[in-house]
């Protein structure tokens, strides 16, 4: 008698099912009246048991940040924006004054904050808020004095709204403060809510623009030997930069994930094949060029490693793929689709270059989310791109038809994590046709994080041999009717290779 029995459960449409637990793995599933002994026995009660979810685009500090400190997702003007930093700024009253989350697209003033807005709240404090799509920010005069050459990078502008390389250098400055306990505060209530939430894994978008190496060291021996959600790690730096150097001395899973092949649709930093339709002057700017993005997805593909970028707008998604299909050339198909190499966001994609990944064994890594956020046709999608432009963003179901992997994510604090809405967003899509169908919205957000990672099952995440990363919910539901309901239940019990996360698991 060994192991561990989750017994009366409902196993997808499939009540009084049992699953035994062996050595962080599945050891047979079946009836529960054809249960195994085991050592201990989990009483399930009739609730739902699923794969635990995977959320397959975190940053998990800036989230724990977020989580625990300044929060603006919520102002719904700038006012409220401003009271909010008031509100932070006397509760902590020294140190960097870091928020997140503010989207001015619909706010009543018309604009955004400005460092004035900053400077006649937290005085001489440096202080930096990033918009909600985390490629501009607003920041105080204290935290401009921070960085030398600061007004000569791309970027940047007097009133303190600051993009591109303006941006990265004021993040990383006031990133760079936070003190080693702090961040690691961050990174513990970071993993506490992804398990709250039936979340198993995390794939952490690491890399310079974003975080350090060392900010990434700490998050991955945080959660060696401990019980805790897994961290599947990436680092986004280009190999010539010394990318995969990095990706090497901490035994990650792939040199990519954020990337940075251009911005975000908000902050007008996308790099459109058309110029936008609000700012008709721009079209967004590419990041790269071509041979180096070549150079990057040759080392990676020749040393067997996935390679992966961020790319938002259809002018960095062609450019991206032009750079694989030049390795393809070289190297063969074959190889390059052994690394299965990632396009995270790949918010604006047609039909060829869906049938280019498809033909190269890409990964699409998608936010439902953000088509819930900023969908539909009189939104901030509607208001960069025009309607049409709008209709055709994140194509889903596309992706799907085409069978291009994809996976689900949250792109956490840009969204905040939410694994059952971002199911429920991926089937209810703004653009009808984009939808995806629930089952496969259920599967990209577990077993798609899995395949997206390059470490799936053959027969999927419930299947004898995979590893006992199981949820149960508070639900007697079977998951047809969770998914057609679009219920959110609560998750009771959290098992990463079946040890215990929750205190009632």
């Amino acid at each position: 008698m060994s192991g561990l029995l989750v017994t009366d459960v409902t196993v997808g449409d499939r009540p009084g099912r049992a699953v035994h637990v062996e050595a962080g793995r599945i050891s047979w599933l079946g009836d529960a009246a054809d249960a195994p002994a085991a050592d201990r026995v989990l009483d399930g009660a009739g609730a739902l048991l699923t794969p635990a979810f995977v959320d397959a685009h975190v940053h998990a500090t800036a989230t724990g940040l977020a989580l625990t400190g300044l929060d603006l997702h919520a102002a719904a003007s700038l006012r409220d924006a401003v009271a909010l930093l008031a509100r932070q700024t006397a509760a902590a009253p020294t140190g960097t004054v870091l928020g997140t989350g503010w989207d001015e697209t619909d706010w009543p003033e018309g604009r955004g904050l400005t460092r004035a807005d900053l400077d006649a709240v937290v005085g001489d404090r440096p202080a930096y808020l990033a918009r909600v799509d985390v490629h501009s920010a607003t920041v105080s005069t204290a935290l401009l004095d921070r960085v030398p050459g600061i007004t000569q990078l791309a970027g940047y502008s007097p009133d303190g709204r600051l993009r591109l390389d303006a941006h990265s250098a004021a993040r990383n400055a006031a990133y760079g403060s936070v003190p080693a306990d702090q961040r690691r505060s961050a990174q513990r209530a970071a993993l506490a809510a992804a398990a709250a939430l039936g979340i198993g894994t995390v794939h952490e978008m690491a890399g310079p623009e974003v975080s350090s190496a060392t900010d990434l060291a700490e998050l991955l021996e945080l959660v060696a030997g401990t019980p805790g959600p897994r961290v599947v790690g990436y680092w986004g730096e280009l190999s010539e930069r010394g990318g995969l150097d990095v990706v090497r001395e901490l035994g990650l899973t792939g040199a990519g994930g954020d990337l940075f092949c251009d911005g975000a649709l908000g902050s007008h930093t996308a790099a459109l094949s058309q110029p936008y339709t609000d700012r008709p002057e721009t079209s967004g700017s590419l990041r790269f060029e071509l041979g180096s993005l070549v150079e990057h997805v040759r080392a990676c593909t020749a040393a067997g490693l996935q390679a992966g970028f961020h790319c938002i707008g259809d002018a960095a998604v062609d450019q991206v793929l032009d750079a694989v299909a030049a390795v393809v050339e070289e190297l063969g198909r074959d190889a390059v689709r052994a690394c299965r190499h990632r396009l995270e966001h790949v918010e604006m994609v047609g039909d060829a270059a869906i049938d280019r990944m498809r033909r190269f064994g890409m990964v699409a890594s998608v936010q439902p989310a953000f088509d819930a956020t900023w969908g539909g046709p009189s939104r901030m999608y509607a208001e960069r791109l025009g309607a049409d432009r709008a209709a055709g963003v994140n194509p889903l179901a596309d992706l799907v038809d085409a069978d291009v992997t994809v996976a689900l994510g949250s792109d956490a604090p840009v969204t905040p994590l939410d694994p059952w809405g971002g199911v429920h967003a991926a089937v209810d899509h703004t653009t009808r046709s984009s939808g995806m169908r629930p089952f496969d919205a259920f599967d990209a957000a577990t077993h798609g994080g899995w395949a997206a990672a390059r470490s799936e099952h053959p027969e999927g995440p419930l299947a004898v041999g995979a590893p006992a990363d199981l949820a149960l919910w508070s639900t007697g539901s079977t998951l047809s009717a969770v998914l057609a309901e679009r219920a959110r239940p609560v998750c009771r019990h959290l098992l990463v290779a079946g040890e215990p996360l929750l205190p009632g698991a």
